[in-house]
């Protein structure tokens, strides 16, 4: 079983919350590619939904819109995720993972994209944690 800590944002007020899941709440993210729906129950927010935005796996290497599958591939990228040039015109070659969510991956990123009755931080309680910034 594949264990995830999941980030959630919230767009409304700017608060982040962090949340650890295992087991079968985890299997919910398994092949769910970056872009994706998914139903909030499974990280303790009833009635929300959130969007996967992005992640990274075990050896940190970030997850990436643009490649398919959840294998590591490596690219050759001008900027964006998993590299920022400092000159113009600046190319290299990074490895990073594919945009499905698989065993392999360890945080997963996503925003609140529909709201349920209560409020995130009441819902998450000391589980998750609030940072303002």
């Amino acid at each position: 079983m594949a264990e995830f800590q999941i980030v959630v944002a919230d767009p409304e007020d700017g608060a982040t919350y962090q949340v650890d899941t295992e087991g079968q709440d985890s299997n919910r993210f398994i092949g769910r590619s970056i872009g994706e729906e998914v139903d909030g129950g499974a990280v303790g927010l009833d009635g929300y939904t959130l969007e996967i935005t992005g992640g990274s796996d075990v050896s940190g290497r970030p997850m990436r819109g643009d490649v398919k599958g959840p294998n590591t591939k490596a690219i050759l990228v001008t900027g964006g995720t998993g590299f920022k040039p400092t000159r113009d015109g600046e190319r290299k070659r990074v490895t990073v993972r594919g945009a499905e969510v698989s065993d392999e991956t360890r945080q997963i990123n996503a925003k609140i994209v529909a709201r349920g009755d209560s409020d995130p931080a009441t819902l998450l309680g000391e589980g998750g944690e609030e940072e303002d910034e």
